[in-house]
């Protein structure tokens, strides 16, 4: 294990370090106008969304590392504290980091990335078409956390309209991630994505508590066939299954064509765990549990 003093590590270093090791982060478009009305577009991947009531993002447009200079974005927002956060998909994400391209003061990246500009409804930035999801926010605040080479701007924005294309919405009207096509960062020059084989469900721990990875059997809590993500499905589960459960489970077809296979008793435990561990991948972790508890 490295031991690293952030206080005394090369700055450059730091930075690639911090942005390899918090990855996936979201990407804010952000559209900002200085006082003449001038346009800038700039892309940030230090950015969350912070609470809803009020409904809040935070982004920082950083102190730049190698001089010490501002962004645009943020000297924009000193003098128009508003702005319009733009999502990013992987439609336009070479488009997005053309925007990030440090070009003088005045020079409208609208154009130069060839995103187009859309009047916002409250705020003076303008929105970005081609961007399925857009915020209007006022900017509450900003937290300057030094005024040292790469430290961090914090903007406090609230969100005072929000503009959704109906095409990325569910049958719920949620957002569907394969129909969104969300890009995130990650470091260096590595984005993922969030449709398609790059995303995957973590259900959400149940209303009631869990029993826990600690009330498993030893067996299965300390099995050497079992990883962490998997006894966190089982730890996941509302209660054990009682010993009625487990023996009539044991009659079903699946158990007894692994029971009763010609195979020595280690060569079915193998089975059974390969089993469980098969119901696990596919989201039923209770019909696991059983499985392994017939072992």
């Amino acid at each position: 294990m490295k031991h690293i003093d952030p206080d005394s590590f090369p700055l450059k270093d730091l930075h690639h370090l911090i942005l390899g090791a918090v990855v996936p982060r979201p990407v804010a478009l952000a559209s900002t106008v200085d006082r003449k009305g001038n346009r800038n577009l700039s892309p940030f991947s230090f950015f969350n969304a912070f609470g809803i009531n009020p409904p809040t993002l935070i982004f920082s447009p950083s102190r730049r590392g190698k001089d010490n200079t501002t962004k645009h974005t943020y000297e924009n927002m000193k003098e128009v504290p508003e702005v319009v956060i733009n999502a990013v998909t992987f439609d336009m994400v070479h488009q997005v980091s053309l925007a990030s391209t440090e070009y003088p003061k005045g020079v409208d990246e609208f154009l130069k990335s060839g995103l187009t500009p859309l009047p916002s409804d409250i705020v003076k930035p303008f929105r970005v078409k081609e961007s399925p999801v857009q915020f209007e926010c006022s900017v509450t605040q900003i937290i300057e956390t030094s005024d040292r080479p790469g430290a961090g701007n914090l903007v406090i924005c609230r969100i005072v309209r929000i503009h959704i294309d109906e095409k990325i919405l569910d049958a719920k009207g949620q957002v569907d991630p394969d129909k969104i096509k969300l890009v995130g960062r990650l470091g260096g020059d590595y984005y993922c994505h969030t449709s398609g084989d790059s995303k995957f469900i973590v259900p959400k721990p149940l209303q009631t508590p869990g029993i826990g990875i600690d009330s498993l059997p030893d067996s299965i809590k300390f099995s050497e066939h079992l990883t962490g993500n998997e006894l966190g499905q089982l730890g996941n589960l509302e209660k054990m299954p009682s010993s009625e459960e487990i023996l009539e489970f044991s009659k079903s077809a699946a158990i007894r064509d692994i029971a009763g296979s010609p195979s020595g008793e280690s060569e079915r435990n193998i089975k059974l765990v390969a089993y469980a561990k098969q119901l696990l991948s596919e989201g039923k972790p209770e019909q696991a549990l059983k499985v392994l508890l017939c072992l």
